[in-house]
């Protein structure tokens, strides 16, 4: 990975020359994790606009940022910020991430903003096939839990069951807080799961994901527990309409809002544009809502090799709702889908 993390860093040097500064000094612990691999609750690294770099780390980590972090000068220092300020002449630092308190005893350096983010829009192939394996255990999770998923089960319960099958599969850890929202409650975009028992004749929407070497899937499928209602399958091929029109407006050059419309249009010509108020998706890597995002007010245009989610659903307030969620990523001859889960509707 260290030939990785020198290109990464070596992109980052490049997008110096575009603002008056010597270095930057990197603070935001997923970014730095991008930029050398290593994982730190405290640690900063100075990249330098001749791509060489800097890192400082406490006694925690120290020995482990000597053996993940190949081609990186290491510094044992208790405040890294501090330390790695002193090796440069006018460093910038990020703006969005560090405190006004932090900033100004640093010595107020130059604000720069989301140089890093821009550059782990686009991802590599190694990152992709992460991505990939965090997604393939996250459907064969699915589609363990509902061979067993029955009436009587609370959300609590399979939530749990998710999220731990991923584990068992071989993730890290779940990606995110599982959601389970069944019959009334599926009218809650981000309900937490609750005691309440799964009844017959519900809808019941799971939204969860792995995470696996650090990437994280998400995924959302809505399913029906017993018979199902006229206005429950009506809603459910809309969603699923809506859904499709999603997946293919993805492309590199479409603007973000777009995409967004794409699905958005088939909910609204239907009736429904008033209960489908959150964005249609968001990019997705070493976190889980990072850019881009897919909304209406949405700047920007997708390129090649973006992971991005298209999550439209429709909630109808004391009756329930439905929501269908891929991960996919943007290729030039059409998206990759990962999470590969039918989106026909499963009645368990």
């Amino acid at each position: 990975m260290s030939a990785i993390h020198e290109s990464r860093r070596a992109l980052l040097a490049a997008l110096l020359a575009e603002h008056d500064v010597d270095a930057l000094l990197v603070t935001r612990g997923v970014n730095v994790r991008y930029l050398t691999g290593l994982v730190s609750s405290n640690a900063a690294v100075l990249v330098r606009a001749d791509a060489t770099a800097l890192l400082a780390t406490d006694s925690r980590y120290i020995e482990t940022a000597r053996r993940v972090c190949d081609g990186v000068e290491v510094a044992d220092r208790r405040d890294p910020a501090a330390a790695l300020m002193e090796a440069a002449e006018r460093p910038g630092i990020e703006a969005h991430v560090m405190s006004v308190a932090q900033y100004r005893r640093l010595g107020e350096p130059v604000a720069l903003e989301g140089l890093v983010e821009r550059l782990r829009v686009v991802k590599d192939e190694t990152e992709i096939q992460a991505l990939r394996s965090a997604c393939e255990l996250t459907d064969q999770a699915f589609a363990d839990v509902t061979a067993t998923l029955a009436a009587g089960m609370t959300e609590r319960q399979v939530a749990r069951a998710l999220e731990s099958r991923m584990t068992e599969l071989g993730a890290d850890r779940p990606a995110f807080d599982s959601i389970v929202a069944s019959g009334p409650n599926g009218s809650v975009p981000h309900h937490a799961p609750s005691d309440r028992p799964i009844e017959r004749g519900d809808l019941v929407t799971m939204d969860f994901g792995a995470l696996y070497e650090g990437y994280h899937a998400d995924m959302t499928r809505t399913v029906a527990v017993g018979a199902v209602a006229g206005w429950q399958r009506e809603l459910y091929d809309l969603v699923r309409q809506a859904q499709r029109a999603g997946r293919r407006a993805l492309a590199p050059g479409a603007s973000t809002a777009e995409v967004d419309a794409a699905a958005r249009d088939v909910i609204e010509d239907a009736g429904y544009g008033g209960h489908f108020g959150h964005g249609l998706g968001h990019g997705v890597g070493l976190e889980i809502h990072e850019d881009p995002f897919l909304r209406a007010t949405g700047a920007g245009r997708l390129e090649d090799r973006v992971p991005i989610t298209v999550e439209p659903g429709v909630y109808l307030p004391g009756r329930g709702g439905v929501r269908i969620e891929d991960t996919l990523v943007t290729r030039t001859d059409g998206p990759e889908l990962l999470t590969r889960t039918t989106k026909e509707l499963l009645v368990l």
